[in-house]
């Protein structure tokens, strides 16, 4: 029996070194890649902290957060997600950019998320899939569990508005805003 590739989707690279590079992903249910529009708006809240922070992206699906993050001046990122087709189609993308400080990992976002980290981060992305319930279990981890760092920015996305999601108390809300159905947000931790 033949197997047919999925359909291609485009991401392009806003800023920064790698700007205006396309790439391809194959398209996979509940694979959402964050808009141009959106993405410049993050990157725009995050523009005096992105530089020599460590990100880390569990749901990295296209890979349009890390790559853009790394782009502006990250000095490393960390992704994961747990199909073998979104990795090789990320570690492909790093390669051809030559990045060489990039971790990639074929591993479900709540398996890795409910260990410790070896090493906090500055920024996380939670962009997880939507109506699986998945963000608010993976924000409480993120927080118990060592990730982030004492001032830490958090990125979320969801279809839910802000004043309805379950967020651990040391967070406070910063930016938010709304592009169709979905509600972003950037939220710092205060330990």
């Amino acid at each position: 029996m033949k197997q047919t590739k999925g359909r291609q989707g485009q991401l392009r690279i806003i800023a920064g070194t790698w700007r205006s590079r396309r790439f391809s992903f194959t398209e996979q249910p509940g694979l959402r890649p964050t808009p141009d529009r959106v993405r410049e708006t993050l990157f725009n809240w995050l523009s005096g902290d992105i530089e020599g922070a460590r990100c880390f992206d569990p749901f990295a699906g296209s890979g349009a957060l890390t790559l853009e993050a790394l782009s502006r001046g990250a000095d490393f990122a960390l992704c994961c997600d747990a199909s073998r087709d979104v990795v090789a189609t990320l570690r492909s993308h790093l390669q051809t950019l030559d990045c060489q400080h990039a971790e990639v990992r074929q591993q479900d976002a709540m398996s890795l998320l409910s260990g410790p980290s070896t090493e906090p981060f500055d920024i996380a992305f939670l962009d997880p899939p939507f109506r699986q319930d998945l963000l608010a279990p993976a924000c409480a981890a993120l927080e118990e569990n060592g990730w982030l760092k004492a001032q830490a920015w958090i990125y979320t996305e969801s279809e839910l508005p802000p004043d309805r999601l379950t967020i651990p108390a040391t967070w406070r809300l910063h930016r938010e805003k709304r592009a169709g159905q979905v509600w972003y947000c950037l939220w710092q931790r205060s330990a």
